[in-house]
């Protein structure tokens, strides 16, 4: 396997890449009405990885190659908002268009229909379509899939990373850490993931002055410091045990609007890693003054954090988020 580089995404506004964008985005587009089950038993598959093993099957030498790396390889857990794991487009002819149907179909399936919905819409939106993404494989899938070597599938690009390991890593929550966002900056409401910050300033609504006393921080931590601490970590903010039950109420239907937008086994991962730290009691949550929108008291900064979960918004100029979920074997 080869040995991956860190690729930053350079922006081109060209024409060239423009039409190259629109052509790749379409025929994806093209591909994702086709009747599932046209490209054999991936598309009929209801598992992600099943899809996974099979387009690692489907890979020349030469993809393989480019595309496929040690699972320990440092760059799987790297931790950017705007990145490309491999220089290969998806949209680009490096895929046939059956691998690009494969591809499409593993992004449908480690979501939520609502969450695909709304990440195919951010995706073209900040950079023309899934086309502009690259993709990576780590570890054998074909072997993963009978529990015998972890593997993961990575998906890169501007305001995401995504991934999908079929709880092949163990207590690591999708593998390792994710990334999203969205690129408007008009206003914050006009952002795909506004709703997100509503809900959680729902949970700092609720709170007495005391409590918001302890949540209401200055300046938050990089965004991209989203390392689990484990049990001896320090965090920021009002712990969930400070709450009212109430309030506690407010926290578990926070985490649920967070996870919503991913797979079931994916977020009934998290809770079960949450659970075996201590559960929701240790998290805590923190909202920040620096970088707040306007004087409305919603706070566009926001982190939740605990020690095996770590959940960092950024929701100004625009938005980049992160999810980092694992257990005490992978604190550091």
């Amino acid at each position: 396997m080869s040995s991956s580089s860190e690729l930053p995404i350079q922006r081109n506004e060209g024409s060239s890449r423009r039409r190259f964008l629109q052509a790749s985005s379409a025929t994806l587009a093209g591909l994702a009405m086709m009747p599932r089950g046209l490209f054999g038993s991936a598309s009929s598959s209801n598992e992600a990885e099943t899809v996974i093993g099979e387009l690692y099957g489907s890979l020349t030498e030469g993809q393989r190659n480019t595309i496929c790396f040690a699972i320990n390889d440092p760059v799987r857990v790297r931790v950017n908002p705007n990145w490309h794991v491999t220089k290969p487009l998806i949209g680009s002819d490096f895929y046939n268009d059956k691998q690009k149907a494969m591809i499409d179909e593993i992004v449908r399936k480690v979501t939520s229909e609502e969450g695909h919905k709304k990440l195919m819409q951010q995706l073209d939106e900040d950079d023309g379509g899934i086309g502009a993404y690259s993709l990576a494989i780590f570890g054998n899938p074909s072997r993963g899939e009978s529990g015998k070597d972890p593997f993961e599938c990575l998906i890169t690009g501007r305001h995401l990373t995504l991934r999908a390991d079929g709880n092949s890593i163990e207590n690591m929550a999708f593998g390792g850490p994710i990334v999203y966002g969205h690129g408007e900056e008009s206003s914050a409401q006009d952002n795909l993931f506004y709703h997100q910050t509503v809900q959680v300033n729902k949970v700092f609504g609720a709170l007495d002055a005391k409590q918001a006393e302890k949540a209401l921080l200055n300046q938050p931590p990089a965004e991209t410091n989203v390392k689990v601490q484990g049990k001896g970590g320090s965090f920021p903010g009002l712990a969930v045990s400070e709450m009212t039950a109430d309030q506690k109420d407010l926290v578990k239907e926070t985490l649920q609007k967070l996870l919503s937008p991913y797979r079931d086994q994916d977020s009934s991962e998290v809770m079960a890693i949450i659970d075996a730290a201590g559960g929701l009691d240790l998290l805590r949550f923190a909202f920040y003054q620096q970088g707040g929108l306007g004087q409305d008291r919603i706070w566009d900064m926001w982190r939740i954090e605990g020690p095996s979960f770590v959940c960092h918004f950024r929701g100004a100029p625009h938005v980049h988020a992160y999810l980092h979920i694992a257990g005490p074997s992978h604190v550091g």
